[in-house]
Formats: C-alpha cells, structure tokens, sequence
C-alpha cells in the first residue's frame, strides 16, 4: 500500500504521480461540466423570456424560506468539505471523516429539500409538461441534483476507502471530489441569483 511520504513537501494528494495526473484531469473535465451547464442556463434564460409557464409565473411558485435552506445546507456542506481537506492534508483522519460525514448530511439535506420542492409543484399542477419555462427550470434543477446526488455517494465510496488508511492515492480521489464539490456550490450560486432571486422579482 502507498504510504505517506514524511519527507515530501508538497500536499498529500500530488504526492503521487498518479494522483497528480488524475488531478489535472478532473480540471479538464471541469471544463465539460462548465459547458453542460452553460448550455442549460441559456436554455432557460431563453424559455424564461419567449417560453410559457403556462399561467403559473416563477415568482408565484418560488418560496424564498425553502430557496434560503437549500443554500444554506449546501454553502455550509462546502465549507465542512474544505475543512475537511485541511484535516486531510495534516494527516487527521478522525476529523476528515468527521467533516466528510457532515458535508454528506448537509448535502443529503439538500436533495431532500429539493424533492420537497419539486413534489410540491407538482401537487400545484406545474411539471414539465405545462410549459417550455418549467420544462427548462426542472431539467436545470435537476440535472444539478443529480451531480450532488453523485457527489454523495462518491463520497460516501472515497470515505470507505479510508479505512485502509491515507494515502496519497485515496488523498488525490478525496481532494478531487472536494473541487466537484465546490464546483456544484458555484453552479448553485448562479441558479440562486439567476434563476431563484431574478424569479422571484419578476
């Protein structure tokens, strides 16, 4: 098994070449995902303006208590994961696992609330099916859900791993589902502001 190199200067997780590879890898298909959700955002910027909602307008439908719970769970899940890998990097594997197990109930507690919400239209009527509008917003809330779905059980393998013990291999995998993470908190910023908040106005 790789063990940790005392000597080595550099993070645990570019401790390995592997790792280090894998790393600058997962930047390049960062890329791919920004472009995924690039494209649904114009998507939905275009339906929001020419499509229909089909008599139930966005700013009717959002409650901001439910839109300031799901980012609070999952601004707050980034946090702990960050924390996290400082835990990792000092070689503290009872406290990474302990912000790890964190991060994964705040972000179960997101996708929770999120099938909260989409239930709740649904009971009001609204799917994707009414209107061009809805159509997008679902399949752009949806498919972020989807990757923090993802993003939970990869985690939730990774911390299984770390029972074997840190390695600058398994160290590699954590900090790069650590960058998924982070980056799905970003794409939750811009559907906050540009979907939830500009909805909500308008």
């Amino acid at each position: 098994m790789e063990s940790v190199k005392k000597n080595d200067d550099r993070p645990l997780e570019y401790q390995s070449e592997q790792g280090s590879l894998n790393i600058i890898g997962f930047w390049t298909f960062l890329t791919a995902e920004i472009a995924l959700f690039a494209t649904l955002f114009a998507t939905y910027f275009v339906m929001e303006k020419a499509g229909s909602n089909a008599g139930h307008p966005p700013s009717e439908m959002f409650e901001l208590w439910l839109v300031l719970v799901m980012t609070f769970l999952l601004l707050t899940s980034s946090f702990t994961c960050g924390l996290a890998i400082g835990e990792m990097r000092k070689g503290n594997v009872k406290m990474l696992v302990v912000y790890m197990i964190i991060t994964l109930l705040l972000g179960a507690g997101f996708v929770g609330f999120e099938i909260y919400e989409f239930s709740h239209y649904v009971m009001e009527g609204v799917t994707m099916q009414v209107g061009s509008y809805w159509s997008s917003f679902f399949v752009l809330l949806g498919t972020h859900g989807l990757h923090v779905t993802i993003g939970l059980f990869w985690i939730t393998f990774i911390l299984i791993q770390l029972k074997r013990g840190l390695t600058p291999k398994n160290a590699s995998k954590l900090f790069i589902t650590s960058l998924y993470w982070h980056f799905l908190d970003v794409v939750w910023i811009f559907i906050f502001t540009g979907v939830y908040l500009y909805g909500m106005v308008n």
